[in-house]
């Protein structure tokens, strides 16, 4: 009997402790979607400020910068299907969609013999969220709606790259941080942590092995830029910023058109590897692939909305993509809503 009570007492605190964990549980679970939701909501609040005060940027904390257009793409909630046309800026609201698009140049793709890698490069302030709001938690994700549209993606069979849990883990570390503080851009880190990325996910095929490598060295700069939100803010004392870049020596990240990878998109490919307004030479993405992979990549990259326009660049060389073994389109996710818009290209025909 006793022996039975003990058993009985002993299922009571296990139910007991159970009860009390799952409403733990769910109340840090409402408490998390509440503050995601308000952390949304503000984002919302200030892209709405700026565009109504005809700027582009918001400032946050500590010396952040933020882009406003990027801000209200992550506050729109969902941007495809039926949804697409009431939160997109494309001027054609034919081509608000980015899903047809995407599938159709994965089935283009897909009968030429090539592989797609679609990589969304997550907004800075996803991965820095408190540095925007008071209401930002790096500890959740706040972008639901890119991780649904990625999900459809990948049931519909187009390797996505998610970049953010690499950057969400390395957002603060003794390399610096992922994205610039006064720039649109990921910074020279994110480029480093995206191109071993990407590679990783190009892998070994066997036709690596057929392209001659060569021994790559590289150097550690610091430098000062005059980022774009720290121009357009208009603020000269606030004091630009440094970054430490990987520099491939020998300009062998330079673009090579005979490269079987090809990596197509918006100017954060260009970003420290094209100069001039792009800050530097030799430190950018299509460098930092160069040396993980041995090889150059074939740049084909454009200022401004890397949805279509890259795309069309693909078309206007009418070669059917010939030789070409990985397409690795990498992008921001403000381009989903607030770019030119996604058209069919017919770049196989």
């Amino acid at each position: 009997m006793i022996l039975g009570r003990r058993c009985s007492i002993k299922r009571v605190l296990q139910v007991t402790i159970y009860v009390l964990l799952s409403t733990l549980l769910l109340a840090f679970s409402n408490f998390t979607a509440a503050e995601t939701e308000l952390f949304i909501q503000s984002l919302a609040e200030k892209a709405a400020e700026a565009e109504a005060q005809q700027t582009t940027v918001v400032s946050g904390k500590e010396g952040w910068l933020f882009f406003a257009p990027e801000l209200r793409a992550m506050s729109v909630g969902q941007f495809w299907g039926d949804a697409a046309a009431r939160v997109s800026r494309a001027s054609n609201p034919e081509f608000a969609d980015p899903l047809p698009a995407i599938l159709d140049f994965k089935v283009q793709l897909d009968k030429a013999g090539i592989e797609l890698i679609f990589v969304p490069i997550p907004a800075k302030a996803t991965i820095y969220p408190e540095m925007i709001s008071e209401h930002g938690d790096a500890t959740a994700r706040a972008d639901e709606y890119h991780l649904k549209f990625y999900d459809i993606l990948r049931e519909q069979g187009v390797n996505v790259l998610d970049l953010t849990p690499l950057f969400l883990k390395n957002r603060f570390t003794d390399a610096g941080p992922v994205y610039c503080k006064q720039d649109t851009h990921w910074s020279g880190q994110g480029c480093v942590l995206a191109a071993a990325a990407i590679a990783e996910a190009i892998g070994t095929p066997v036709w690596t092995a057929e392209i001659p490598k060569r021994d790559i060295e590289t150097e550690t700069r610091t430098i000062s830029i005059t980022g774009d939100l720290w121009r357009d803010l208009g603020d000269e004392n606030l004091q630009k910023e440094q970054l430490r870049l990987t520099h491939i020596k020998d300009g062998v990240g330079a673009s090579w058109r005979a490269s079987p990878v090809v990596l197509l998109g918006d100017s954060h490919n260009l970003v420290f590897h094209a100069g001039a307004d792009m800050h530097a030479q030799g430190a950018g993405l299509p460098d930092q692939l160069a040396y993980q992979l041995g090889f150059p990549v074939d740049v084909v990259a454009v200022r401004g909305s890397g949805a279509t326009p890259s795309r069309l660049n693909l078309y206007r060389r009418r070669d059917n993509m010939k030789g070409k073994r990985v397409v690795v389109w990498c992008l921001s996710v403000r381009e989903f809503t607030d770019g030119q818009g996604w058209r069919k290209v017919p770049i196989i025909r």
